[in-house]
């Protein structure tokens, strides 16, 4: 049970809990929590564990799932309204800071209209949150400048869709999964970024001969039980579904009565796509064998049953649409789609990505599925809402929006929930465009972010466990998000803070009470001008989205409700509709889908001489976008512990490169500083590196500044998968590891400023901050006293030096409790990390440790677990394969039996999998 500093109460209050239903704040699986909160003399205890009853988990979580609750506590939070940028922020009230934005935002309007206003969102919005914000833009300011971090991760397959379907939709259900008889699973390491969905695909697979197909240039976790592994060159996966397409069709597997009834365009798809005839020019195209390809072609013909899940690998690219529909080309040609077990499925990535495309939330699209394009669209959302304007066209996106502000087209920019400064390409951009921009409002949880340093005003949100509101998740499942927490401060729900703003320029339809009020009226909204799919034909606004069964909820009603799939369209508890298209009806006007030309275009940028190799990237098991929660956790921290990139072995060797040594990444948009990690499992020529370390927890980790900006044409989703990148040594004259007690964090800010390199870890009682330097070492004991800024009496102070050997050990004590200890030594003599941690664990230290300490080794040789493998056990790599070979395990459920790893949240199965493996092939003859 986690404790959380959140409240504290009378000795006589007795012990009581309160057990709330509510849904995880992470990935787009939409997993569904129950939370159990005691409160007791020693304060409020927060324990969270899987629901059960909800459909998309059944009871199971993921590992950032399982430690939620050691994200709630307040240390890193923003609790009142702040004006003022970083250096000079002041406390004020909500009444002074709403109605200065007011003013700001009318004078920019007389000044330089409506376009010089602009608003960067975020999926981590509940739906009523983007409803309000949605509205007040494109309906009250009248500017469709609103583009939200779902820019970034899903953009491309809601365009496809819209190409293909004639509307946003995800046509089937994680249920699908446990019915079909092949998934392939194309640009998305689901093991780690969508665990429990990999899971059920897992459980599946035992259950029957399902066979699994994975795309992906790099052999992930996703690819350890996979029956086969498409190690695609980066970009090419049109040429590699063209190659489908054209095989289907000239194989004899076309479904001609699903095409002729329900399709049109294929003959302009097969035009497009004929490059790919041959089966050796699509190998060649795509790096893949041709006998890879030949099996992978006649597993899909041959299957009835197919899901193809596509994720932000398909989605992040300059031809992430033409990804998408060469995907959905390939179903529709062999009609596998619309039927149980059988569809494209694209999965995102936040837990309400889906709840923001449902009112809008990118800036070339209106409210409840609407054209923003459309003219009579125009006029029944501005009807609806009784708006005094209406966006009439597409606003900026997310990388052309940062763009125009460092132009000085964008006068006024407010930020919600989300990290840009971390999280886009060309990242340093958009640091100089949120420097110079004229008036900056952020709303967020965390008073220091890479972003929040430029708000001109600082709004404190409601985090997770304390709003109130809903999402949706992948498979088109609305779930509550309910408050189990009293609101910290004066933290605020995002929608309060709008229509705030919005009632102080004089707007009216902004007077809710309650966010139930909101859900209501978003309901409405996308039952209006709308009907049933058998009624679409006297109904010419007809969408698949419609809330109409749930746009007369009582708030009781709203409270209790429980997680279900649109569209609803009665208020009788009837079977939810989990396959979209069952009867060949799509959402264009004449009811037909239609096939997409797409044509194999190489990526905008390729290596070249001065940046010879192409950098990947994307998300690690532990963290979750740019760590400002997740990196909260000790839990988190001690899977994958430092900023890193990896590539494959021959490369390390071709540029000087050492595994576990600092390399400097530059491209042509900036450059960071990274641990390399020298991996098989990687392309020749190619590199990977996580998105989520930033200026907080790294000293030059944002991997966002060296990405390539290049976007999709038609989504303006940028090109996150294909950067080209040189490489090289980060050389340093020493390298040390420090650890500081919670609560004497700020003794080390002269240390990091002195320092040309450093990262760090939260444990459970101190801060690690590993560290590298480039100035001669030659720290005497009176200097490092200085640096650590621990020179009080109250501290006893132990010291080796060996300037000779470059050794320095430093430990600071308090009582007899660990307070910091200092290791500066050659990178081989640096102390076991684990172990060190260990000690700050204990009350008091006694002679041997302290020896032990200033040594920088355990008195006893203890078994070396090596590096973390299941983070709720603490189970290590090297332990791991000790019980393998010792035991003889073929199985990770006997791993388990053995050791617990991989017994609780499952996130670790696939590496203890691949360990296995590794096993078996030592042993072979």
């Amino acid at each position: 049970m986690n404790s959380i500093p959140v409240v504290e109460l009378e000795s006589s209050t007795e012990l009581k809990t309160m057990t709330t239903q509510t849904t995880c704040p992470y990935c787009g699986v939409g997993c569904g929590v129950r939370t159990h909160v005691s409160h007791s003399p020693q304060g409020v205890q927060v324990k969270v564990e899987g629901d059960v009853q909800h459909p998309a988990n059944f009871g199971k979580l993921c590992i950032k799932g399982s430690n939620l609750a050691d994200t709630l506590g307040l240390e890193t939070r923003v609790l009142t309204p702040m004006l003022g940028r970083k250096d000079n922020r002041q406390p004020t009230d909500w009444q002074t800071a709403t109605t200065e934005i007011a003013q700001k935002f009318q004078h920019c309007i007389e000044q330089y209209g409506p376009e010089s206003i602009a608003f960067y969102v975020s999926g981590q919005l509940l739906t009523e949150d983007y409803y309000v914000v949605n509205k007040f833009v494109k309906g009250y300011l009248g500017t469709a400048n609103i583009d939200t971090n779902s820019r970034l991760c899903m953009s491309s397959a809601v365009a496809a869709h819209k190409r293909a379907f004639g509307e946003d939709l995800v046509p089937a259900s994680y249920a699908d999964f446990e019915q079909t008889e092949m998934v392939v699973l194309v640009g998305s390491n689901t093991a780690w970024c969508h665990p429990v969905l990999y899971q059920r695909i897992m459980q599946a697979k035992e259950q029957r001969n399902l066979f699994v197909v994975v795309v992906d240039p790099r052999f992930t976790a996703t690819c350890e039980a996979a029956d086969l592994h498409l190690p695609i060159m980066l970009g090419q996966d049109v040429a590699l579904f063209n190659g489908l397409l054209q095989y289907l069709q000239q194989n004899g597997h076309q479904d001609h009565n699903f095409t002729a009834a329900y399709t049109e365009g294929l003959q302009q798809a097969l035009e497009a796509s004929a490059a790919e005839q041959q089966l050796e020019n699509v190998a060649a195209r795509t790096g893949i064998s041709a006998e890879k390809l030949q099996l992978f072609f006649e597993k899909f013909a041959q299957t009835d049953k197919v899901m193809t899940l596509f994720s932000m690998g398909v989605n992040q690219s300059s031809q992430g649409v033409n990804k998408a529909n060469s995907i959905i080309n390939c179903h529709m040609l062999t009609g596998k789609i619309g039927k149980p077990g059988a569809a494209p499925f694209s999965m995102t990535g936040q837990p309400n990505a889906m709840g923001g495309r449902e009112v809008g939330g990118l800036a070339n699209m209106l409210a409840a599925h609407l054209d923003l394009d459309q003219p009579a669209h125009q006029q029944l959302v501005q009807q609806f809402w009784n708006s005094p304007k209406i966006a009439t066209q597409a606003g900026l996106k997310a990388v052309d929006l940062f763009e125009a502000v460092e132009a000085g087209k964008i006068k006024a920019l407010w930020i919600m929930a989300t990290n840009p400064v971390v999280s886009l390409p060309n990242a340093d951009q958009v640091k100089r465009a949120l420097a110079q921009c004229d008036f900056v409002v952020v709303s967020d949880i965390c008073q220091d972010t890479d972003s929040t340093a430029y708000a001109d005003i600082l709004l404190p949100a409601l985090g997770w466990g304390e709003k109130e509101g809903s999402v949706t998740n992948s498979e088109r499942r609305i779930s509550r998000q309910r408050a189990f927490l009293p609101a910290p401060g004066q933290a605020k729900a995002d929608w309060w803070a709008i229509s705030q703003v919005a009632k102080a320029m004089g707007f009216h339809g902004f007077d809710y009470q309650h966010v139930h009020e909101i859900f209501l009226e978003h309901a409405a909204l996308s039952a209006c001008e709308n009907a049933p799919v058998t009624q679409r034909q006297d109904y010419p606004l007809f969408r698949y989205f419609n809330l109409s069964g749930l746009s007369q909820l009582s708030l009781q009603q709203y409270e209790q409700l429980q997680p279900l799939q649109w569209p609803v369209l009665t208020t009788q508890q009837n079977p939810p509709v989990e396959q979209l298209f069952a009867q060949g009806q799509f959402s264009f006007p004449n009811g037909k889908a239609r096939f997409i030309a797409t044509q194999a275009i190489d990526p905008v940028h390729g290596a070249c001489e001065d940046y010879p190799l192409i950098l990947n990237t994307g998300r690690i098991r532990d963290q979750w976008h740019t760590m400002s929660r997740t990196g909260l956790s000790a839990n988190l921290s001690t899977h994958k512990v430092e900023p890193y990139c990896e590539i494959h072995p021959n490369d390390a060797l071709k540029y000087g490169l050492k595994d576990g040594e600092l390399v400097e990444l530059k491209s042509r948009w900036g450059s960071c500083v990274l641990r390399v990690e020298v991996s098989t499992g990687i392309r020749r020529g190619q590199l990977f590196a996580p998105i989520h370390w930033n200026d907080q927890v790294a000293s030059d980790a944002r991997i966002g500044k060296v990405v390539n900006p290049v976007v999709d044409a038609i989504s303006g989703e940028p090109e996150f998968k294909n950067t080209p990148v040189s490489i090289q040594p980060f050389y340093t004259d020493w390298q040390g590891v420090l650890y500081i007690r919670h609560g004497h964090e700020a003794a080390v800010q002269a240390t990091l400023a002195q320092v040309a390199w450093w990262s760090k870890i939260q444990t459970a009682k101190a801060v690690r901050y590993e560290l590298a330097d480039r100035k001669k070492f030659k720290h005497t004991a009176a200097q490092i006293k200085q640096l650590l800024q621990l020179e009080d009496s109250r501290f006893e102070w132990l010291q080796l030096e060996d300037p000779s050997a470059f050794i320095s050990h430093s430990v600071v004590l308090q009582d007899g409790i660990l307070i910091a200890s200092l290791y500066i030594a050659p990178k081989a003599l640096l102390p076991d990390r684990d172990w060190v941690a260990s000690l700050f664990k204990r009350e008091r230290l006694s002679a041997t440790h302290r020896k032990a300490l200033l040594a920088g080794q355990a008195m006893s040789v203890k078994n070396n677990e090596g590096p973390l493998v299941c983070s709720c056990f603490k189970v290590g790599k090297n332990r791991i394969i000790q019980t393998i070979r010792e035991q003889q395990l073929s199985h990770e459920k006997q791993v388990t039996a053995y050791l617990k790893a991989g017994g609780n949240c499952g996130s670790c199965l696939p590496e203890i999998r691949g360990l296995i493996k590794a096993c078996q092939v030592e042993e072979m003859p």
